[in-house]
C-alpha cells in the first residue's frame, strides 16, 4: 500500500491518495479537498477540477470508475457542474465539515478495460465484470417507501441487462435519505420487502450497505441509491463478516444489510465495510451523548470486522465519516488524524439512522493474497 499527500498550494487544494498494485491491476482511491477561502461555489469547484487534473497526471494511464461528490447545497450546486459521462457519478448533499462547499472521492484503476453502459461504469478484466451504478432515484411517487421500491426495481432491471441478479451479484449498496429521522423507516420497510421477494432473507444473506442522511439534488427525491455488482465470480469468493463478539445480526432490529463483505481473488482481497457506528452485540447504542467514546467503539467494531477478513487498519484505502452534529468536527478530526495519519478521509455532515448515534464510518480495504483457487482481480 502506498499513501501520498499532494499539497497544491497554488490552487488551494490537497489530494489524499492511496495506491495498491498486485498482478496486472493497480487501484487508486483519492479524496480531494479544497481550502475554504470565503468565495462562492463556482470558484471552489473550479479549483477542485484543477486539483483533479494534477491528480490524473500523477496516476497517468488510470481510468476513473466512479466519483462521489460531497456538496453543501446539492440542489443549487449540481447545475453549475460540468456533465460527466466517462464514469458513474454520485452527487449528494453531505457538506464537508472542513468549511468548504465541495469534496470528492474518486476511485480509479489501471490495467483494466472500462466502458459506460446503460448508465453504469463497467470494468472488465480476467472474465470479471464489475458494475458500478451511482445516482439512482425515482421521483414519480411521494413516499420514501415507494421511491425505494421503484428505485430497486429499476436497478434489478439494470442488472438483468448484464445477466445478473440482486441476490447473486450485488456486493455493496449506498442509500442516502432526505431527513433520515423521518424517511428512513419507509426505506427500511421497502428494502426488506423487495429483498425478500428477490430471495434475500435472514436465512440467506443481505448486502453490505450504508443507509445515511443525505440530500439528493432533485428536490422531489427522498432517497438516492448507489451500487456495486459483479459477474464472473464463484460464490465461494464472497464471504460475509459479522464480528459477533461486538455486533449483532442486523435483522434482529429490523434492517437488512451485512456488516461487511469480503471478496477474494487470486492476487488480492477486498473488504467493503458497511456504515458502522457505536453499537454492541445486542443491537444497543453505546456511549449515548459521548462523541469520543462513540468514535472509539466504532473503531473497535470496524477493526473486529477487518480482522475477521484477515485485514487490519493498515489495509484501509479510504474512509468516509458521517457526523450528526457539525460541532463535533474538530474533536473527531483530531482523533482521526492521530489514528489514521495517512489514509484518505472525508468527514461530512450526515445524520446517522438512529438519533442517538453521533458518528458512523465506512471504508474499503485491500490486501495482497495468493489464492490459487481464484482468478486474479
Amino acid at each position: 500500500m502506498e499513501y501520498t499527500k499532494l499539497n497544491i498550494d497554488e490552487i488551494g487544494a490537497h489530494v489524499e491518495l492511496t495506491r495498491f498494485s498486485a498482478g496486472e491491476v493497480t487501484e487508486y482511491h483519492a479524496i480531494i479537498h479544497v481550502e475554504a477561502q470565503g468565495e462562492m461555489y463556482a470558484p471552489q469547484y473550479a479549483r477542485l477540477l484543477k486539483a483533479e487534473e494534477v491528480l490524473m497526471e500523477r496516476v497517468e494511464g488510470a481510468k476513473v470508475v466512479f466519483k462521489r461528490y460531497f456538496l453543501s447545497d446539492a440542489t443549487n450546486q449540481v447545475p453549475l457542474m460540468k456533465e460527466e459521462d466517462t464514469c458513474t457519478v454520485s452527487y449528494i448533499q453531505q457538506p464537508p465539515l472542513d468549511g468548504s462547499k465541495v469534496a470528492v472521492w474518486i476511485y480509479m484503476q489501471k490495467g483494466t478495460e472500462m466502458n459506460m453502459m446503460n448508465g453504469s461504469a463497467v470494468v472488465n478484466h480476467n472474465d470479471y465484470h464489475h458494475i458500478w451504478t451511482m445516482g439512482m432515484k425515482n421521483t414519480t411517487t411521494e413516499t420514501s417507501y415507494m421511491q425505494t421500491w421503484k428505485t430497486l426495481l429499476s436497478y434489478i432491471d439494470t442488472l438483468k441487462l448484464f445477466g445478473a441478479t440482486l441476490e447473486k451479484n450485488c456486493i455493496r449498496t449506498w442509500f442516502y435519505v432526505r431527513d433520515v429521522d423521518t424517511q428512513y423507516a419507509g426505506l427500511v420497510k421497502s428494502r426488506r420487502e423487495c429483498f425478500a421477494e428477490q430471495g434475500l432473507t435472514s436465512d440467506t444473506h443481505y448486502i453490505a450497505s450504508t443507509g445515511i442522511g443525505g440530500t439528493p439534488s432533485d428536490p422531489k427525491a427522498l432517497i438516492q441509491m448507489g451500487s456495486y455488482a459483479m459477474t464472473g465470480f464463484q460464490p465461494e469468493q464472497q464471504k460475509y463478516l459479522y464480528a459477533l463478539t461486538h455486533l449483532n445480526k442486523t435483522y434482529e432490529y429490523g434492517v437488512t444489510f451485512e456488516r461487511g463483505t469480503l471478496m477474494q481473488y487470486g492476487d488480492r482481497n477486498h473488504i467493503f465495510i458497511s456504515g458502522t457506528a457505536s453499537i454492541d452485540n445486542k443491537g444497543q447504542v453505546l456511549h449515548v451523548g459521548n462523541i469520543v467514546k462513540q468514535t472509539e467503539r466504532m473503531w473497535e467494531n470496524v477493526e473486529t470486522l477487518l480482522k475477521e477478513g484477515e485485514m487490519n487498519f493498515d489495509d484501509m484505502m479510504q474512509i468516509v465519516v458521517y457526523l450528526r452534529d457539525g460541532a463535533d468536527f474538530e474533536t473527531v478530526k483530531h482523533m482521526f488524524e492521530e489514528k489514521f495519519p495517512e489514509t484518505p478521509i472525508v468527514i461530512t455532515l450526515a445524520p446517522v439512522c438512529r438519533p442517538t448515534w453521533l458518528i458512523e464510518m465506512e471504508c474499503v480495504a485491500v490486501k495482497k493474497s495468493e489464492n490459487k483457487n481464484f482468478r486474479d482481480f
